[in-house]
């Protein structure tokens, strides 16, 4: 059974309470200096680049981005970085000891291939990991033969409530074994990209893979097991209608329901609706075994929340055991430095404080390439069972996870 973090709940501490089970110290010197080359700085990259200027003896190098306005704000955030005009002069760089991959879905499995050809460095890949089944294969054979650690950006893992709720359901204190997940997330419509790229399911692999391997990944994490059946009912109600393109209408779903069924008897809820940015919260996470029930609720980016209604929300965790009843409310406020370096409550900031560890030799992957593209399988075998109107079977078949990932 995993360590008792002392953040976690019980019988010994009030209805209400104060928790970071995460800590962000600028402070701690390092043995070492850790240099990031960075292929893409768009809005993204952009977070990626605030968050690395808050670590200790890190520094931003190199980077590679098309794009000259998105260049020109990346720049302005780090302006001792050279920028370079393709992957490779990135790569080979001798100033850069890791990389970071934060350009658009679909050149994340040709950027990976070529990184490896040239010269396998230490990487923080984000999300999804890829967006086509050809590219799962082609890069669960790729990190067979990687020498360097292949870490994939899941944030929502470093949230701290999210985090605080993953160590309450592992203790198994409060709730006992998992039998039951529902994610929800009630948030913005997709933001305006360069190019407009994420407005279709061929650039982004869909919507259940771009926005949502993040909650497949958790399910994953929460449950501890893997899932073998995925069925989906989603549509396309509202959002971007209006638009059009070259390719025409955009085609990305802003609405959802995934139900999974576990390998271990736990079954997963995803409910998504991408038009509902007024809501309170953003996120909210139940979990339910036979000794009780935990939840958690994560505000959406503090920039988005209108100022005539004061402060933004506090991210909480609820614990509501069987016997004796009684909801137990812990609020998990996050650091404001790392709350204002980006849109993801902070994770951004721990999630990159674990790599960077990694990179000197500290710690272990904590998600793995194997994680990142187990969650784009279930997000593309949850695009094609909305298409379809099946579910899908992930034991056997084009979907099968087992095959996929084997040896991985």
């Amino acid at each position: 059974m995993p360590r008792r973090n002392p953040c976690i709940l019980d019988a010994t501490i009030g209805k209400v309470g104060r928790c970071n089970p995460l800590h962000f110290s600028g402070d701690r010197a390092l043995n070492q200096s850790t240099r990031y080359g960075i292929i893409g700085c768009g809005m993204m990259g952009q977070e990626h680049l605030r968050n690395i200027a808050l670590l200790p003896g890190a520094s931003v190098t190199r980077i590679f981005e098309p794009d000259d306005a998105m260049a020109a704000r990346s720049l302005a955030l780090v302006p001792q970085a050279q920028r370079v005009a393709s992957l490779a002069e990135v790569v080979m760089a001798d100033d850069v000891d890791c990389l970071l991959i934060a350009s658009p879905n679909f050149r994340h499995a040709e950027q990976l291939r070529e990184i490896a050809a040239l010269r396998p460095l230490p990487l923080l890949l984000e999300k999804p990991a890829c967006t086509s089944l050809a590219d799962v294969q082609a890069l669960a054979a790729l990190a067979r033969d990687y020498p360097a650690l292949i870490w994939v950006a899941m944030e929502y893992r470093y949230m701290p409530p999210v985090a605080l709720l993953a160590q309450e359901v592992h203790s198994q204190l409060n709730t006992g074994p998992v039998t039951m997940l529902s994610i929800r997330e009630h948030r913005f419509p997709f933001l305006v990209k360069v190019g407009d790229w994420n407005r279709f399911n061929q650039y982004t692999g869909g919507t259940l893979v771009e926005k949502c391997c993040h909650f497949f990944d958790l399910m994953r994490h929460l449950t501890q097991s893997e899932p073998v059946r995925i069925y989906a009912s989603a549509s396309v109600a509202h959002n971007h209608l209006d638009e059009q393109y070259p390719l025409g209408t955009p085609d990305i779903l802003d609405n959802a329901y995934v139900l999974v069924d576990f390998a271990s008897g736990q079954r997963a809820l995803l409910e998504l609706c991408m038009f509902a940015e007024g809501a309170r919260y953003q996120e909210e996470i139940s979990v339910v075994g036979p000794q009780g029930k935990v939840e958690c609720f994560v505000p959406g980016p503090g920039r988005f929340w209108p100022e005539h209604l004061g402060e933004a929300p506090t991210p909480k965790l609820v614990i509501s055991p069987r016997e004796p009843k009684g909801p137990r409310e812990l609020d998990v406020p996050v650091d404001a430095v790392a709350l204002a370096a980006g849109d993801h409550n902070g994770s951004t900031l721990y999630q990159h404080q674990r790599f960077n560890a990694v990179v000197r030799g500290e710690g272990a992957i904590e998600v793995s390439l194997r994680d990142g593209l187990a969650a784009v399988v279930m997000g593309l075998a949850a695009q094609e069972s909305a298409r379809t109107g099946q579910a899908i079977d992930l034991t056997r078949g084009e979907y099968a996870l087992g095959s996929l990932l084997n040896g991985v």
